[in-house]
């Protein structure tokens, strides 16, 4: 990787996002993201990536990343593979 590079948040498993929509939708999760938060709930261990693209997001924000990059995830390989000239 470069350095300074992004790798936006394909670092936190999806199991960990998913784990954090749920807690959102409930209400257990603090926004803005802050690192206390994410240890209180037990997601500490992505807490660099969660921060460096969830911080200062308020609850509709985190909710609108998180489905975004849960839909693709989800949807990836259900999609038509395009051939150039299509």
């Amino acid at each position: 990787m470069v350095p300074g590079m992004s790798l936006g948040l394909t670092e936190v498993s999806t199991d960990d996002l998913k784990r954090a929509f749920s807690l959102l939708h409930r209400g257990d999760l603090d926004v803005p993201i802050s690192p206390w938060g994410l240890a209180r709930v037990g997601l500490q261990h992505c807490q660099n990536p969660l921060l460096a693209h969830l911080r200062g997001l308020d609850a509709a924000g985190v909710r609108a990343v998180l489905t975004c990059v849960l839909a693709e995830r989800i949807d990836r390989g259900r999609a038509p593979v395009l051939q150039p000239g299509d």
